[in-house]
């Protein structure tokens, strides 16, 4: 299939007026950035698929709707994110997090094509898997378990001071390696985490 430009108005409109070659090129273009992306999300690789296909069956059902001044990179990635939302926290409200979400996730996109953003992805998690082990394992249960330091600490049987030290020098390693961009991406990857911990703070409420 030729290449096309996808931030083309012709092409939104071919889109729009159902052009299977216009729906077909973008599914090809972006299904595999999306399903890494959703997984990261997920962590299940057969979910993170279905939601992608959701998300191109509504794009597909909804195309006479899309604005053509729209960035479909954008909207692709809110468009998952939303799907997973739907799935996973449909009794949560989580205005605060999907709008926090949306700016980190748009200030990504608007300065790097989709496959610099999993470049991006796949050099934190390769960061992360380098940390030194104890390093490492304190990042992970704070940012992938969603425990606090002094939770972490207690687990542990360490001190909160020695934790922070820790959780300090991960993020000095990651920073050191992948640049400014580090805390958008690690908001992304564990964006979930978050959420389920908003969740706890209100049934606390």
């Amino acid at each position: 299939m030729k290449t096309l430009d996808l931030s083309n108005i012709d092409f939104l409109e071919k889109l729009k007026k159902g052009k299977l070659e216009a729906y077909n090129y973008l599914v090809d273009e972006y299904h595999h950035e999306l399903c890494v992306y959703a997984g990261n999300l997920t962590r299940d690789i057969f979910t993170a698929e279905d939601i992608v296909q959701n998300v191109f069956l509504k794009l597909w059902e909804q195309r006479e709707k899309l604005n053509s001044k729209f960035s479909i990179k954008s909207f692709l990635y809110r468009s998952v994110y939303h799907e997973f939302i739907n799935q996973y926290r449909k009794k949560v409200t989580l205005t605060e997090v999907e709008k926090e979400y949306n700016n980190r996730l748009n200030t990504i996109i608007e300065g790097e094509n989709t496959a610099e953003i999993t470049n991006l992805i796949a050099m934190v998690k390769a960061e992360i898997q380098h940390l030194p082990p104890k390093c490492k394992e304190m990042f992970l249960l704070s940012k992938q378990e969603g425990l606090t330091n002094v939770e972490i600490a207690q687990y542990l049987k360490v001190s909160t001071k020695a934790v922070e030290r820790q959780m300090t020098r991960a993020f000095s390693i990651i920073r050191e390696k992948v640049g400014k961009k580090t805390d958008s991406i690690l908001f992304l990857l564990f964006a979930n985490t978050l959420e389920l911990e908003l969740n706890q703070q209100r049934l606390v409420e």
